[in-house]
């Protein structure tokens, strides 16, 4: 490759990079791994006919997707075999993801969770279609199935995702204010203040990855998921504070523990209480919230 043909991949290739990391991490739940995604992305392209390619952003998440769905089946066995409840990994966002509704929805712990529970083919479908607005083409192309087969996958695919998604959106700042209770009823252990907040069904999956402990199932109802919580603050005996912050797009808390980051706390707000509580602890996946994540769908 030219030197010119070098510069133009590259160029090319950075002009769209937070769109692809944006595709992979949807797809993967992970930043680890859209980062390798994107690196054989990266290698993929550079090797590629640059003068044949009529639509560079195409190409560039049709190649993404490809290596997103094969980052995605080799790691099933091994979030199987996990300790304890798997939950995507927060990125701390900028707030153009927070004023964006469309991607602040489709990047929320709360449909991220969901996307667990569909097949790698399902959920590349399901992405490209849903936050990116892909045609059924060019998603056929990325994942090797026909265009009929393509919009059959994705009608399965949302209704099984509409079927457990929050009824509607909430505003940001609804959320934050049903954050704001929680914060205060967390650092002061009101088990009647959390009641008051949380929502008679809300469930909590807490993810400790077997380094941190955390809840081995989910745990249901708010008199159980409260007395959890108050349960956990009395045996630990320390400092424990809640920061807002915008995670994924929405509002949540980063607990420290005696100063230290120990977690992070995504939510589900529905009718102004909390359904559900998103609590990852593995040190593993708390990399991303000492600094932003720029994530785009365009």
């Amino acid at each position: 490759m030219s030197d010119h043909a070098a510069d133009a991949a590259t160029e090319a290739f950075l002009a769209h990079r937070n769109l692809l990391f944006t595709v992979a991490y949807e797809m993967l739940g992970s930043a680890a791994d859209a980062e390798d995604v994107l690196q054989e992305t990266w290698l993929r392209w550079v090797r590629a006919d640059l003068a044949q390619v009529n639509d560079q952003r195409a190409y560039l998440i049709r190649i993404t997707t490809r290596q997103a769905l094969n980052r995605l089946r080799s790691v099933r066995s091994r979030r199987e075999a996990y300790v304890g409840p798997w939950l995507p990994e927060p990125l701390l966002t900028t707030p153009d993801v927070a004023e964006d509704v469309e991607l602040a929805e489709s990047m929320s712990m709360a449909l991220m969770f969901v996307l667990e529970t569909l097949s790698p083919t399902e959920r590349a479908v399901f992405v490209l279609r849903e936050a990116f607005d892909v045609g059924y083409d060019e998603i056929a192309a990325a994942v090797g199935r026909s265009p009929a087969a393509v919009r059959q996958i994705a009608y399965r695919a949302r209704r099984h995702v509409d079927a457990r998604r929050p009824r509607e959106a909430v505003s940001s700042g609804e959320a934050r204010a049903v954050l704001e209770s929680f914060r205060r009823a967390l650092e002061s252990g009101d088990l009647q203040g959390l009641l008051d907040v949380l929502a008679p069904e809300v469930v909590l999956v807490s993810d400790g990855g077997g380094v941190k402990q955390a809840a081995p199932r989910p745990v249901v109802s708010a008199g159980k998921v409260a007395r959890f919580i108050v349960g956990g603050m009395g045996k630990a005996g320390v400092s424990l504070t809640g920061d807002l912050a915008v995670v994924n797009g929405s509002p949540a808390l980063v607990i420290r523990v005696d100063g230290e980051i120990d977690g992070v706390v995504a939510t589900r707000v529905e009718d102004a209480r909390i359904t559900g509580l998103y609590y990852v602890r593995n040190p593993q996946k708390l990399t991303r919230i000492g600094s932003e994540t720029p994530l785009t769908l365009r």
